[in-house]
């Protein structure tokens, strides 16, 4: 190799390694550490997509006398997976130079996921409600079936629900991956520490932004490019962002805001507002209000 090369990729690994620049770059970890893992969060949003609505997304052909063997083995490997993830969440916050094993962080993963399982009948029961709801809000949809296996509302929401219960547990990291996940396949985000209530869709969907603050309640229907979202927020003393403050928008029962409206800072829209195109809302709005024009 040329001595001259061989001085620059010196001196690149040399700044490139140097922890003392740019240190929030960096992030170390101690030697029994497990990283998440993109192939296995995919796996398990296809695993739980495929308990949620089974027949859909499953590689099996399903029957009556397969379908408790599929959903079993599929729950085993789901268990697994989620085990093995969340435990990797606690370690990437954890970043302990020492180890992990004083944090008892493998039962606390096997104990999350146990929850999360648990909780699967009540998401598949929640997820009916969407369906249903982007069905009877939909003319095109020939039936619930091309709902499911093809809106991607449908397929954002369920990785949405999966990712809300690991946050309401305390997973980290995480549920923001699988949420960034279906960001990136359905252009559909949604912040999982979001709360949405049953009944809700999103038609079309594309470039929709709900924030992590937002509280929508039962009935809400969103069109695409809609953006519920923060104004520009406090700083503190030092000069940085005041973080964990109501920031985004609260939507009650019943709204409904059509394309590319963007909706900001913690107000409330009343019950049964319509919000129409391309407006810009910084104020509260009266339950049963119109706003069509130029947020007026």
């Amino acid at each position: 190799m040329n001595p001259s090369n061989t001085n620059i990729l010196k001196q690149t690994i040399d700044s490139l390694s140097n922890l003392s620049q740019h240190p929030e770059l960096f992030r170390l970890h101690c030697p029994s550490v497990k990283l998440p893992s993109v192939p296995a969060l995919q796996e398990i949003i296809q695993l739980t997509r495929s308990l949620i609505f089974p027949g859909y997304y499953s590689s099996f052909s399903l029957n009556t006398e397969t379908i408790a063997y599929h959903i079993g083995t599929s729950l085993e490997r789901l268990s697994q997976l989620l085990a093995e993830q969340i435990e990797a969440g606690l370690c990437f916050e954890c970043n302990a130079s020492q180890g992990c094993h004083s944090c008892n962080i493998q039962q606390r993963a096997k104990h999350y996921a146990e929850q999360v399982i648990a909780q699967l009948p009540t998401l598949r029961n929640l997820l009916s409600t969407d369906v249903e709801a982007a069905y009877m809000g939909d003319p095109a949809a020939h039936n619930h079936a091309e709902v499911i296996a093809c809106y991607p509302a449908i397929k954002a929401l369920t990785c949405y629900r999966l990712a809300h219960e690991l946050h309401l547990l305390g997973v980290p990291l995480i549920p923001r991956i699988i949420t960034e996940m279906a960001h990136s396949e359905t252009g559909i985000d949604i912040h999982p520490a979001a709360q949405i209530g049953p009944y809700f869709t999103i038609d079309h969907g594309t470039g929709v932004v709900i924030g992590a603050t937002c509280i929508i309640g039962a009935h809400v229907k969103l069109y695409q490019g809609v953006t519920l979202g923060a104004k520009s927020f406090p700083l503190d003393e030092a000069g940085n962002p005041i973080k964990h403050i109501p920031r985004h928008p609260i939507l009650e029962d019943g709204v409904i805001v059509y394309s590319n409206a963007t909706i900001l800072g913690r107000i409330t829209v009343g019950k049964e507002a319509v919000i129409g195109a391309n407006v810009w809302i910084t104020h509260d709005i009266a339950a049963g209000s119109k706003v069509l024009f130029g947020g007026k």
